[in-house]
């Protein structure tokens, strides 16, 4: 599956590269991001190079950077666990700490759900947020992201347990929110 470019009104969408390597290492290691995104794992630089280097080449999943005016990478979307039996798929957002709060990764995800919906002619897109990611909740709900359940104590948060909303959004849902 060849991976697209999409650009919207701030931003533009590409496939992520191997030169984005370094801004992705930088984005792992952000304390702020691994805490509300739940992440525990830790890479390598070698990992994470070879990770930008190959992942346009898998086919279940489409990995894109966010970028605005350069071509730097500021952040990813991806839509992955594509299934085109089920026509569904799982959406990821996540953007570093001097590009967040500026409209980029709501404008992200409204890309993605057109390819999703419209490109790929997908019938759900799903995801799952840490319930202390207040702000990204608000994000989904204000694009028309469902509550669907909670999975009670699914992450750490430091010490403490937390839980995981899963959102989800429809095919229908998210033509009748074109309409608005």
């Amino acid at each position: 599956m060849e991976k697209p470019t999409l650009q919207g009104e701030m931003i533009r969408l590409r496939p992520v590269r191997a030169d984005d390597a370094d801004a992705m290492w930088d984005l792992v290691h952000d304390p702020e991001g691994m805490r509300l995104t739940g992440t525990t794992a830790t890479f390598t630089r070698e990992q994470i190079a070879e990770w930008c280097a190959t992942i346009s080449t898998h086919e279940d999943r489409i990995d894109l950077a966010v970028t605005s005016g350069s071509d730097e990478y500021r952040g990813e979307i991806v839509l992955n666990d594509i299934d085109p039996v089920v026509r569904s798929a799982n959406l990821r957002l996540v953007m570093r700490p001097a590009y967040r709060g500026r409209g980029y990764g709501t404008e992200a995800i409204q890309l993605v759900l057109g390819l999703a919906f419209d490109g790929l002619g997908l019938h759900r897109v799903g995801l799952d947020v840490l319930s202390i990611n207040h702000r990204a909740i608000a994000i989904y709900e204000n694009i028309g992201f469902r509550h669907e359940g909670r999975l009670r104590d699914a992450y750490r948060d430091g010490d403490r347990w937390c839980d995981s909303v899963v959102m989800g959004m429809l095919e229908d849902e998210f033509r009748a929110a074109q309409l608005d």
